[in-house]
């Protein structure tokens, strides 16, 4: 609580609203155009170990392993480091990619097991927005559905960054919001019925509350979901689902929205918490699917051909507890829940080459920063040399 006796929560609401609304980045200033290299980033997300992923022996996941990796640099030690109070779960790990920072989140609301955090240094979203001219929709997080708190993941707390450099987000979610909002506009519902909806729209939009109300929906992302019920109407019956959703999202953002810098948050592995082997299993080798058609999607798109970056790593390791039926259902701070892998290919990253050294996630943030030609000044991990020609 500050001295005028306001939260810092209802501080940032008044700070968007009175502050923010409005302005653009240009207003800080002319930034000159980007032309590349574009980088995607893949979350093989849900955490994942080497053994079902790396390990050629063991793999489900073998275009990665055996195909991909022959294209890049891939690091095998990479790691989550072992600081105290330190988690090793989804939201922090995206988090250290996003940030180059190993922090202590703390949920918003103090929810338990509540994965609504802020970080406090930028995103490589924001860097790259702060130093180019890149519009918000070519910066983006596909997300899951099921997993809102990472919707908003896209800017920090940070003074000379946040919500001005922000990425958008693609996730089903996101289309219900805007569905809803659209048939609230269209004049579907009146009298008690619509008031329903419309405290059912606040609602949802309300998790973002930093934003909510204050920034002007964003054209493009208008357009991209027109799109989307046009093809796929609105009861959700006939779009893929779970992981399989996030590559076609991440497909027709490619063709779409022709995304700068993107991030894809896969999660399917993390169903392994139902006590199934296989939904770990086929989460990984769903992932590798996804991966392929991402990969040739950009192959033969001449925007994004030879002038594109892919950087995969998991958001987290898994347990390895011989000792019970699913010896990697959990990723709670474990020695293997900090072993994890990082593989970089594109143009100018080294090919055929394996790092066996240790290095940190938090130094992919760096990396990117290399790659895109943009400071990183709050990254706290040095870029990967090695993966930079």
């Amino acid at each position: 609580m500050n001295s005028s006796g306001l939260s810092r929560r209802n501080f940032l609401r008044g700070s968007l609203g009175g502050g923010l609304t409005g302005l653009a980045p240009a207003a800080f200033g002319a930034r000159p155009s980007y032309s590349g290299p574009n980088v995607v980033v893949v979350r093989f997300g849900g955490g994942v170990r080497r053994r079902e992923t790396i390990d050629e022996r063991h793999t489900y996941a073998p275009y990665l392993c055996k195909e991909l990796s022959k294209r890049g640099t891939l690091f095998n030690r990479m790691s989550i480091d072992h600081f105290e109070d330190i988690n090793t779960s989804h939201g922090e790990g995206t988090l250290y990619i996003l940030t180059g920072k190993y922090e202590k989140f703390k949920d918003v609301d103090n929810a338990i097991f509540g994965e609504r955090f802020e970080a406090k240094v930028p995103t490589v979203f924001e860097y790259l927005r702060k130093s180019y001219d890149v519009p918000e929709h070519q910066t983006l997080i596909i997300n899951g559905e099921d997993r809102t708190s990472e919707e908003f993941y896209s800017f920090s707390n940070h003074h000379l960054f946040g919500a001005l450099f922000k990425s958008e987000a693609l996730s089903l979610y996101r289309y219900k919001i805007w569905l809803l909002d659209s048939q609230i506009r269209d004049g579907l519902w009146d009298g008690k019925e619509l008031k329903s909806k419309q405290e059912e729209l606040k609602k949802m939009t309300s998790l973002d509350y930093r934003t909510a109300g204050r920034v002007e929906p964003n054209e493009k992302i208008q357009d991209f979901w027109a799109r989307w019920k046009h093809h796929y109407g609105k009861d959700g019956l006939v779009n893929p689902r779970g992981d399989r959703l996030l590559t076609e999202l991440t497909l027709w953002s490619l063709k779409h929205l022709q995304p700068r810098l993107l991030m894809v948050n896969f999660n399917d592995p993390d169903y392994v918490h139902w006590g199934n082997k296989t939904h770990y299993t086929r989460g990984i080798s769903i992932i590798d699917q996804g991966l392929k058609q991402l990969v040739n999607a950009v192959d033969a798109d001449p925007f994004y051909r030879n002038n594109t970056i892919f950087v995969v790593l998991p958001d987290c390791g898994r347990d390895n507890n011989p000792l019970v039926a699913v010896p990697y259902q959990h990723h709670f701070n474990s020695k293997s829940s900090h072993e994890i892998w990082a593989l970089m290919f594109g143009p100018g990253v080294p090919k055929n080459t394996v790092v066996d050294r240790k290095v940190d996630q938090i130094s992919v943030a760096a990396t990117i920063g290399r790659y895109m030609n943009m400071p990183t000044k709050f990254t706290e991990g040095p870029a990967l040399v090695e993966a930079i020609a």
